[in-house]
């Protein structure tokens, strides 16, 4: 199932890229992750009292990826970088980092708390920053932007949380459908690389020089200092669980916001980081089932030697 999913993805990027005419589907980019953040909202439980310090120092690292990123390249003259640092590093936690929290056998509430002081604090902060980081201030963006989050935030929550008490057995339906999120995710992803595919193909002559790779190592730089700085900041005790939800990101979220706001060009960054931090999950649970193994060996090993003796 892993090597279907991972072939899927690939499928995604690919088809994109020789879809470009499937621009033209880019609205349905909203409502493919209004559908995702309501299967998420189902399994999440509101409860401020599960949120540690860490998880508020996360919050605060998250804002200083993304705006001393975006600082860094508006002092290099770089607008195009600098937006694809901020869109890149403000990325709050991804839905799917407690489940890949879970299968490195650490802490999923520690990851759950994570993902609802991310999400819900940028969201707050969001309509602050975004118009900072685009260069257009004005109100009528401030209020564009918190439309937007009300429509792709605010309704899986409102709908989520009133089904949840009514009838509490609708949380077991992510698990049920759990094939269907991730394929609507896939669909997103295919919508989103057409969008930037149609953008390259007629802007091609007005890029600058070098400027994909330029997107793709950035991206890979923040991606690094997201999965090192969260490691950093959980200490001994929840360092694996830290540096996963600081660099797992909710990418389709800042793909939409940056297509939205900014360009399909920009929208470039975090769309590399899906390959980037999935990559590093993929060695991450590759690396823990060989210690498994090895472990079992060990263990086979010492009670054939037990029984020997």
């Amino acid at each position: 199932m892993a090597y279907l999913r991972n072939l899927a993805l690939f499928g995604a990027f690919i088809a994109g890229y020789f879809c470009p005419w499937a621009a033209s589907l880019n609205w349905l980019i909203r409502w493919l992750i209004v559908g995702m953040m309501f299967m998420v909202m189902l399994q999440v439980k509101f409860t401020v009292r599960s949120i540690r310090v860490h998880h508020l120092i996360i919050l605060l690292a998250n804002i200083a990826v993304g705006m001393g990123g975006w600082g860094i390249f508006m002092l290099a003259g770089n607008r195009e970088l600098a937006e694809v640092a901020f869109f890149t590093g403000i990325t709050p936690t991804a839905t799917a980092a407690p489940v890949i929290v879970g299968l490195l056998g650490e802490r999923v509430d520690y990851a759950v708390s994570a993902f609802l002081a991310t999400n819900l604090g940028m969201a707050v902060l969001f309509p602050f920053l975004i118009p900072i980081a685009i260069g257009n201030p004005a109100p009528t963006v401030f209020a564009d932007v918190i439309g937007s989050l009300c429509i792709v935030v605010g309704i899986p929550v409102a709908l989520a949380v009133p089904l949840r008490k009514l009838y509490p057995a609708a949380t077991e339906l992510p698990k049920r459908c759990k094939n269907l999120s991730f394929f609507t995710w896939v669909a997103a992803i295919f919508l989103i690389i057409a969008n930037a595919s149609q953008f390259l193909r007629e802007q091609q002559a007005n890029l600058p020089p070098g400027i994909l790779w330029k997107i793709a190592v950035v991206s890979l730089l923040i991606c690094i200092v997201n999965f090192a700085g969260g490691r950093m900041i959980g200490g001994k005790k929840f360092f694996r669980e830290s540096s996963q939800v600081l660099g797992q990101k909710n990418t389709t979220l800042t793909i939409f916001l940056a297509i939205t706001y900014a360009n399909p060009l920009i929208a470039l960054g975090p769309t590399f980081y899906v390959i980037w931090h999935n990559g590093w999950n993929a060695w991450q649970l590759q690396m823990r089932t060989f210690r498994e193994r090895k472990k079992r060996r060990r263990v086979t090993l010492l009670k054939k030697t037990q029984g020997n003796v």
